[in-house]
């Protein structure tokens, strides 16, 4: 029936993580004892102090529809966020709140590509960008990295990757997949390159910035001459434990924020009234309130980097922030274990699903066909578990 469909449907690849996540509960539901590490959800619960904050705006009967780019005091709310945490200066009609961050990339594709537009990828890269700038009519142009160079990219190969058809860069710190952090200095060395092509747009992606064991955190927007041409993008989901909230927000230019306001007027409105309410409430919050959070992960991060170590093949850098792991597995390639051929990354997830009933995802959906992600959003017992059985599968 694909026929039928639009063409643009039958061009969107499935997201992966979600593919694979769905692939483990299906084999769960079998009675089969897989772990699944394929999605980035933290298992923490949302603070008390949240929770309170959402059950009082249904108390207070927020139940009607929100404004379309988000409640007035939420939007005062996130630039004080900006300015506290980030440095950065925005006003209310800077700020545009959707349901997810998700979708506030989405809109900002929407508003900002016409066809043939380039958007450059440093890969890897979070699974939906690629797809999302597709979907827009733009051109992902990917900029390979490797685990040698912990995984970002220099000013070099960004101004190698720049064409006249460049319109946008898209990137994350923290990163999904790799947990990479750019330090203030090698982002003000992207941002000169940048600074000599005005028409570029910057989307940073700092929904992980809290989950962060470098001890600092740089928005490349608080870099002078970047603040005009950057579009901040976060959100409540990982640092809060909110996932379900489906709260995101941008901070950008003004025009462009009134395009996103624009076209969310269009497709979904504004989001959830409860949810909003609670997270005005998370981000006025002191970030130290995540500091037993943060350190939970950044104790695991340290148990699975060591764990990884002690398997022979597989090479591993120290990721600095985020719950991924992101592992080079190439030595694999070619080699047959247990009976299973392992050609690329894909078959290396997939043997281990199969093989330890650990459930990964593989580095193609990422933009990097030498890795396998694992989250480490899990307790220390889990992932041990996991880890075990991995070194298991992969020591033949």
């Amino acid at each position: 029936m694909n026929h039928i469909l639009s063409d643009r449907i039958n061009n969107l690849a499935t997201s992966q993580t979600l593919a694979m996540a769905a692939l483990a509960r299906e084999l769960k539901a079998q009675g089969k004892d897989i772990i699944s590490l394929s999605l980035g959800e933290p298992d923490f619960n949302t603070p008390d102090f949240i929770k309170e904050a959402a059950k009082k705006a249904i108390d207070e009967n927020y139940s009607t529809y929100s404004p379309v780019d988000g409640y007035q005091e939420l939007k005062e709310a996130i630039c004080r966020k900006f300015k506290r945490d980030n440095g950065l200066e925005y006003k209310p009609s800077q700020i545009v709140v959707s349901t997810g961050a998700k979708q506030s990339l989405y809109n900002i594709a929407q508003v900002m590509l016409n066809d043939g537009d380039e958007v450059i990828l440093p890969a890897p890269y979070w699974v939906s960008y690629f797809e999302i700038v597709k979907l827009s009519g733009g051109v992902p142009v990917e900029v390979p990295t490797s685990v040698e160079t912990d995984f970002k990219i220099t000013p070099e190969q960004l101004e190698a990757a720049i064409t006249p058809k460049t319109k946008m860069m898209w990137f994350s710190s923290p990163c999904n997949p790799s947990g990479s952090v750019y330090s203030r200095e090698e982002l003000t060395a992207l941002a000169k390159v940048l600074e000599k092509h005005p028409n570029i747009y910057v989307v940073a992606d700092e929904i992980y910035e809290h989950i962060n064991f470098s001890g600092t955190f740089c928005s490349i927007g608080s870099i002078p001459g970047m603040l005009e041409k950057t579009i901040t993008v976060n959100g409540v989901a990982k640092a809060f434990a909110m996932t379900g909230y489906r709260i995101g927000y941008i901070g950008a230019p003004e025009f462009i924020a009134k395009a996103c306001t624009k076209i969310q007027g269009q497709v979904t409105s504004g989001a959830n009234s409860v949810a909003q309410r609670a997270t005005i409430t998370a981000v006025d919050a002191d970030p130290s309130v995540l500091n037993e959070m943060v350190q939970a992960f950044h104790g695991r991060r340290d148990l699975v980097v060591g764990l990884l170590k002690e398997i022979p093949g597989v090479k591993i850098n120290v990721p600095e922030g985020a719950f991924y792991v992101f592992p080079d597995v190439s030595s694999f390639f070619g080699k047959t274990l247990k009976g299973t051929e392992i050609k690329d990354a894909n078959d290396v997830s997939m043997y281990l699903l199969a093989e330890a009933n650990v459930a990964t995802v593989t580095g193609d959906a990422f933009g990097n066909p030498n890795c396998i992600r694992f989250s480490y959003a899990t307790s220390n017992d889990i992932l041990k578990e996991a880890l075990r059985r991995i070194k298991e599968a992969l020591t033949v």
